[in-house]
């Protein structure tokens, strides 16, 4: 669906990427995958046609996932969540973001997020000796433009604990094609992270942490290609439901660390919410 330059997307566009997200981020979901599906609706309207009015929306998602770490189960959960949409504010289940200016196409916003851990050696014997990740509360800023034909998406965001130290920044294209109550959104992009970052959540080893059949690794810098392929339909004045896949292709630094176990990671959300 073609969108006018530096204009304001539809109101029913709009909401239907806002309904995507309602089902896809939900509050403390250890999702790994890690896709921005923030190509979000500026403003979401009360409407009882949006996919998505203004306020709350509550859900439940089943999240599937290859696990990251060798000796590791894969991920299938079924978890409950909240998210918020508001004309500025949208909390978004592990992540919140706050437009502090918008004009046309073009916003701007501060974004904020916690990461949650996602290594610990109690988990598995083969995991033995290593560092427990802790979670950590991560800040940045980003924007959002809009083009013909894409929603084109940029965040820089930084550990703001000193947990890992480090930084990520996100480069992301949205594809949106809207076929009444249907949405089907193809996206891709490309996430770098700093060493420390990459070190502490994605496969690196101190010299502490090495054993025999673990070596030492340092990640470095890493930037890891991704795509995605969202849907999301409405069912009623209340009801709707997504089903999403995304994939992450590791850098050469995260697929051959010793204690990583594929170079792909894959995750799959379905879910439906409900619009109060």
């Amino acid at each position: 669906m073609p969108i006018h330059p530096m204009t304001k997307p539809s109101r029913r566009f709009r909401n239907a990427i806002a309904a995507l997200l309602a089902l896809g981020a939900v509050a403390g979901s250890p999702v790994r995958a890690e896709t921005d599906l923030g190509s979000l609706d500026l403003i979401s309207s009360a409407s009882e046609d949006s996919p998505v009015p203004q306020g709350l929306v509550l859900g439940g998602v089943y999240i599937g996932a290859n696990a990251r770490y060798k000796a590791l189960d894969d991920m299938n959960l079924v978890v409950p969540g909240g998210v918020y949409f508001g004309e500025r504010f949208m909390y978004l289940g592990d992540r919140a973001r706050y437009y502090f200016y918008r004009e046309g196409g073009f916003a701007a916003f501060a974004y904020g997020r916690v990461r949650f851990g996602n290594l610990d050696p109690a988990d598995a014997p083969e995991l033995a000796g290593m560092t427990k990740r802790e979670w950590e509360p991560e800040a940045g800023i980003g924007a959002n433009l809009i083009t013909p034909y894409a929603l084109l998406t940029m965040r820089a965001a930084s550990d703001i604990s000193g947990t890992s130290k480090g930084q990520e920044c996100l480069l992301w294209s949205d594809f949106p094609v809207i076929r009444g109550r249907l949405l089907v959104m193809p996206g891709l992009g490309v996430l770098w992270r700093s060493s420390k970052l990459a070190n502490y959540y994605f496969g690196g080893v101190s010299a502490d942490e090495a054993r025999p059949g673990r070596p030492q690794h340092d990640t470095g810098a890493t930037w890891s290609p991704m795509m995605s392929l969202i849907t999301s339909y409405r069912f009623d004045r209340h009801w709707l439901g997504t089903v999403s896949g995304n994939i992450e292709h590791f850098d050469s630094g995260t697929a051959k660390s010793p204690i990583v176990a594929h170079d792909n990671e894959v995750t799959v959300i379905a879910g439906v919410g409900y619009i109060w």
